[in-house]
């Protein structure tokens, strides 16, 4: 379907003075080429300029029946005949024939000489290029700009060469450049111009690289672009994509491809094929094989084939077209550049193929998966279109100029910014339906051709058909808005035809048309689906601008830089404003389409009070909230914004959903955006909901939000004792922003404390940690963010503490797990140090609590009742010395990570000694902690030694602690304790060795009195073994 708005497009027209009919036209450069009725003459007008005035004018070494321009290289390629030969010729330098130089240099292909071939830089040089079959259609690629040539069964590709002056020899460069003109112009024509005197010479030149046999398709036109060719027949076209490579790659034998597959017998019949489309990948399945003969001499690269898009259609007779004039035509292949593309390097971000039949025009986007974008259905038979950056352009058979809108735009916009389609940006879907505008009539249109804002329409005064002067007149009034008056018609005695220039009106006077005419549909329909098409189409105007603007950019410099960047900005300007159009319209729309008024009204730069004054409805209106303004405002409440409403805008949104979506209403009032809301209103609306759908935990808390911020202490204790902790706990995971503000940014993103979470921290701080945890095992929260909030609530050395131990027995991630364990070491380490402060609040487990309910505090050693003082100075003191040495005797705590940290505590104490002695045991060191316990406190030994030294341990009995108790209870014989020890372990050993090992631990100045039992137990005890 395509819709049709009264729009014009079209702003001035001007007729180019040309002497002699015009038979070919073609343009390009700023420059429109007229090759003049007998097709030996080519006279080149500037675009740019008032007027048309003509840059320069040369003659042709043929006639010219094919013509071609290269903004790349700024040449020109035809195609001439003479004497029934047929030519392939280029004509580069064409330019210094403005200058009335009538010297110009004639060579080869790929023949430099050292005489006049030379002087290719300051003169226009011909260069002609054999070929071994008739061409029949030419392309220039616009990237690059290499040289496509057709023949009737062949495609020849030619790469473009610069031959540089270090090439050349030496007398030669010298005679050059002292004959460079003293022409500005001259150096700066376009971006494939020789290069000035100060720079290295350059001289065009082209080598063959590749040519494509076809066997089964005759080439009427051929487009080249970025390496993708496009072959047109009568009713076929295919799309190849040529890539180079430097891997050899196997060559197909060209003479297989002549082979039909169709029996000799059917030559007598008429085989009318079948319509297919094959996109991509299936577009091999085609039959047209294609065979690919590399030729490249200069360069080893070879190129490889894949086939991208395959289009046949029947012949049939349609909308008053007959079976024969049912061909193709109009093939174009149209590259667009995004962003900061830099052409040579990165190659186009999008490719477009556009052909056209008499009755229709078929737009296919290329790269990212093949696509048919749009089919263009035309209202009159067409005879030529021609494709630009904002708007396709057709004549047709009844002599009428008309416009249609294009779709690259939105391909290019989701190719340049991959947050479109989502909840951020939004663009109108590819697939929109194509609009046409107003048409303009002409008299004897027969071609057209378009440069950047012009478009060029060659027309010939034939006798007029009276069809088409009914169709004058009745389109006469259509006509009242054309800029300019039409020209008068020729009289006859002048000449009976004419070439116009006619420049479209701007991008942006075109949107702002686009924009007063949707005004209808908005005062009719402000729902209806022809105003959202209608600035979907302004949309994409103003895309296609902002892309155009960017390459602008990039190629100006001084007074047209600043003018491009003015531009720039009336533009964004005028997206930002149709952007809130968009969202005005789909927050009215139905529930389908209701979302894209998020990312619509996001893109417009409109603040939340902006919107909802723009969305609020007419006194008297029927009309309510619209489902898109609803989604907008819910999820403008549910991310974490800088923003926060007016005391006014936040009641009203609370009455919003009060009357539109109640079941939102705990979300909404806990937004932080509401922060200014009336707490007496939103209770209100808050127990009306109640009433309706009855007690819900996340409801009565924020109701006891609500009591807070009032001031109502026992209407909120009463309200927070309506469930049990654990309901509380559930009903802070289904909603943290009741306690928490910010954090939707990620885990590095800020949060704060809501006033209802600073009440639980003073009244209720085992409830803030429960919920602080789980929302912490529901991913809700992060680590380093609930720091932030204890440190908020001025609680980071006591429920902090809390809640760090009550995430060591929830969690279960190693990461998680170690950091706490680390940070938990370091708390109880810094409570223990001398000075240390005491803490604001107890903590809300006890030591005995963490090692009965989490398995990485481990019960405390034995041996640790005799190192432990009986009372301390402080219940602080003693809770984080049991905590500490718990961590230590438990299975989780690193102990090297911790022992730097312990030696900020003095050995002087039993308390500090023992830490120290259970790092040194963790760590494996038996028996220098025999020694410092020997030494600091003896009557431990025989415990410690029945705990630590078991199992592989065991012999550290008799190899350490056995020979130093034999040791100091020689040199104290009076010491009680040693004694007792050295019984207790003779016991040990007795029962554990041999008699005769028993024999050899015995010291030689030992008492036989003393020995001789545990000798004798060792023994029995042997012989019953």
């Amino acid at each position: 379907m395509v819709h049709v708005y009264n729009c014009h497009p079209f702003a001035s027209q001007q007729i180019v003075q040309v002497e002699q009919e015009p038979g070919l036209v073609c343009c390009g450069g700023g420059a429109l080429f007229v090759v003049t009725t007998g097709g030996c003459k080519v006279e080149a007008f500037c675009l740019e300029k008032e007027g048309c005035p003509l840059i320069c004018r040369f003659a042709t070494m043929g006639t010219v029946r094919r013509i071609q321009y290269s903004t790349i290289g700024d040449y020109l390629v035809t195609i001439e005949e003479k004497n029934s030969a047929t030519y392939l010729r280029v004509y580069t330098n064409w330019r210094y024939q403005a200058e009335e130089k009538a010297r110009v240099g004639v060579r080869l292909l790929g023949h430099l000489l050292r005489g006049a071939s030379v002087w290719g830089g300051v003169q226009m040089e011909i260069i002609e290029i054999p070929l071994s079959g008739h061409p029949v259609a030419l392309a220039c690629c616009s990237v690059k700009g290499d040289l496509l040539v057709a023949c009737e069964n062949t495609l020849v590709l030619f790469a473009l060469r610069r031959q540089t002056q270090q090439n050349l020899p030496k007398e030669n460069q010298q005679n050059v450049q002292s004959s460079w003109p003293n022409s500005e112009q001259s150096c700066s024509q376009s971006r494939g111009r020789t290069s000035c005197p100060n720079q290295d010479l350059s001289v065009l030149d082209f080598e063959r690289s590749v040519i494509l046999h076809l066997s089964k398709i005759t080439p009427k036109q051929v487009a080249l672009c970025g390496g993708y060719v496009a072959v047109q027949a009568e009713l076929e076209v295919l799309v190849l994509k040529l890539e180079a490579t430097t891997e050899p790659t196997a060559t197909d034998d060209p003479s297989d491809s002549s082979k039909s597959d169709y029996p000799e017998d059917q030559s007598d019949f008429l085989l009318v094929p079948k319509h297919q489309e094959l996109l991509g990948d299936q577009a091999k399945d085609c039959d047209v094989p294609v065979n690919v003969e590399q030729t490249g001499l200069e360069d080893r690269r070879r190129y490889t084939l894949s086939y991208v898009l395959f289009r046949r259609f029947t012949p049939e007779f349609f909308q008053g077209c007959g079976v024969e004039e049912m061909q193709l035509d109009s093939l174009q292949l149209y590259p667009m550049f995004i962003g900061n593309q830099s052409a040579p390097v990165d190659g186009p971000a999008c490719m477009f193929c556009f052909f056209s039949l008499p009755t229709a025009g078929y737009l296919y986007s290329l790269r990212g998966g093949v696509e048919l974008l749009s089919a263009y259905q035309y209202p009159e038979k067409v005879l030529q279109a021609v494709l630009t950056d904002h708007l396709l352009h057709v004549i047709t058979n009844r002599n009428a100029l008309q416009s249609f809108t294009v779709r690259c735009a939105a391909v290019a916009a989701r190719v340049e910014d991959p947050y479109i389609d989502t909840t951020m940006k939004a663009c109108p879907p590819c697939s929109l339906e194509v609009c046409a505008l107003r048409m303009q009539l002409f008299i004897g249109l027969r071609s057209v051709c378009a440069y950047g804002c012009h478009v060029i329409l060659l027309s010939t005064a034939d006798t007029e058909a009276p069809e088409e002067t009914e169709r004058h007149t009745q389109r006469r009034s259509l006509t009242r808005r054309w800029a300019t008056p039409s020209p008068k018609e020729p009289s006859t005695v002048g000449h009976g035809w004419n070439l116009y220039v006619v420049d479209t009106v701007p991008p942006l006077t075109l949107y702002q048309e686009m924009v007063e005419y949707s005004q209808r549909y908005a005062e009719n329909n402000p729902q209806g689906l022809s105003l959202r098409h209608l600035l979907g189409e302004a949309h994409l105007l103003l895309r296609s601008s902002l892309l155009q603007s960017s390459e602008q950019r990039q190629n100006a410099d001084g007074a047209r830089k600043m003018a491009a960047q003015t531009q720039r900005e009336e533009l964004e300007e005028a997206f930002r404003q149709n952007c809130a159009q968009l969202g005005d319209c789909f927050s009215r729309g139905c529930q389908k389409d209701c979302h894209l008024a998020l990312p619509y009204y996001r893109m417009s730069g409109l603040s939340v009070t902006e919107v909802i004054s723009r969305n609020r409805p007419l006194p008297g209106s029927p009309h309510t909230y619209g489902p898109g303004f609803l989604f907008y405002l819910k999820h403008f409440l549910l991310e974490e914004t800088d923003q926060t409403l007016s005391q006014e805008d936040a009641d009203e949104v609370a009455r919003i959903f009060g009357q539109s979506e109640p079941s939102m209403l705990v979300s909404v009032c806990a937004s932080p955006c509401m922060k200014n809301v009336d707490a007496a209103a939103a209770l209100q609306i808050l127990r009306c909901w109640e009433d309706t759908a009855g007690v819900s935990v996340p409801l009565t808390i924020t109701m006891a939000a609500m009591m807070l911020r009032l001031g109502d202490l026992a209407q909120y204790t009463e309200l927070m004792e309506r469930h049990a902790e654990m309901l509380l706990v559930y009903g802070f995971i289904e909603e943290p922003r009741l306690l928490l503000h910010g954090g939707g940014g990620g885990k590095h993103a800020q949060v704060c404390p809501t006033a209802l979470a600073r009440q639980l921290a003073d009244s209720q701080p085992g409830l803030l940690v429960a919920a602080m945890v789980a929302l912490h095992e529901n991913s809700k929260v992060q680590l380093e963010q609930a720091d932030h909030v204890y440190k908020e609530l001025g609680c980071e050395n006591s429920l902090q503490v809390d809640f760090w131990e009550a995430m060591l027995m929830a969690s279960s991630q190693d990461a998680v797990i170690q950091e706490l364990l680390f940070r938990l070491a370091s708390v109880y380490i810094d409570r223990l140090t001398p000075g240390a402060a005491p803490t604001k609040h107890k903590s809300l487990k006890s030591a005995d609590d963490l090692i009965s309910s989490c398995s990485h505090y481990g019960a405390l050693y034995p041996w640790l009742t005799f190192l432990n003082p009986v009372q301390t100075s402080s219940y602080q003191h003693w809770e984080a010395l049991h905590k500490l040495q718990s961590l230590l005797c438990g299975p989780s705590l690193p102990v090297d990570a911790v022992a730097p940290l312990l030696e900020s505590l003095s050995v002087e104490t039993l308390w500090g000694f023992s830490l120290h002695l259970l790092c040194a045991t963790r760590r494996g060191h038996y028996g220098s902690s025999i020694e410092q316990l020997l030494d600091r406190c003896p009557q431990a030994i025989i415990a410690y030694a029945n705990h630590q030294l078991q199992d592989k341990h065991m012999g550290l009995w008799w190899q350490k602690l056995l020979p130093e108790l034999c040791s100091r209870t020689r040199a104290a014989a009076d010491n009680s304790i040693l004694l007792g020890a050295l019984k207790e372990t003779l016991v040990v050993v007795a029962m554990q060795t041999s008699p005769a090992e028993f024999l050899e631990l015995i010291p030689d100045d030992g008492a036989a009195s003393f020995f001789l039992p545990h000798l004798l137990t060792c023994s029995q005890r042997h012989l019953l073994a």
